[in-house]
């Protein structure tokens, strides 16, 4: 199984992952962290989607798309932080002044779980954060202790995952989703 991951820049791509099964949706396209709560909200139906294909031809594209065969089958949303609206989240600090990238949501589309397809996705989103110039890398998933999480909200990851890529804890947050605490994890891509 040779995995692929490039640049989100083919909307058709991204819609098939993220977008809603119903075109005129006001749901999904990862766009609760990459735009403004305001501009979330005024965005409806196909608005929604003509947003999300400007974001596809911005540079830095919404995110990563991991392709098995030139099939789509898993997205992760990653962007400098600054751009996203973590950068202004009282709930998540900042532990410093770097002008890091988060990766905030991994999804793979059912009928792929559990073929190493998150771990592919995050291990493809720090190489193009690297690639960029990303001084680190901050994930902002569930810490929950092996527990089951809810598929609805597995979007974020858990901490073993990331951890699995060689993030690690650097501080505690106070947003809790599902029931379970959110934890800072990053990733220093300046020395490796």
């Amino acid at each position: 199984m040779d995995i692929e991951v490039r640049p989100a820049t083919e909307f058709d791509d991204v819609a098939a992952l993220v977008g809603p099964k119903k075109p005129t949706s006001n749901v999904c396209f990862c766009l609760s962290y990459r735009i403004g709560s305001k501009e979330n909200l005024a965005l409806k139906g196909s608005a929604r989607a003509d947003r999300v294909r400007e974001l596809c031809h911005e540079d830095p594209p919404p995110g990563v798309i991991a392709y098995l065969d030139d099939e789509p089958v898993g997205w992760a949303a990653v962007h400098p932080r600054s751009g996203t609206s973590f950068a202004r989240n009282r709930l998540i600090p900042h532990i410093d002044e770097l002008d890091v990238w988060s990766l905030w949501c991994v999804r793979v589309r059912p009928g792929h779980r559990k073929q190493g397809i998150s771990h592919a996705l995050i291990d493809g989103a720090v190489a193009y954060a690297r690639e960029r110039g990303a001084p680190a890398i901050e994930g902002y998933p569930v810490d929950n202790g092996g527990a089951r999480v809810n598929l609805t909200m597995a979007y974020v990851g858990t901490r073993r995952l990331f951890e699995s890529a060689g993030f690690t804890k650097a501080a505690d947050t106070q947003s809790v989703l599902d029931g379970f605490p959110r934890v800072l994890m990053r990733l220093d891509l300046r020395s490796s």
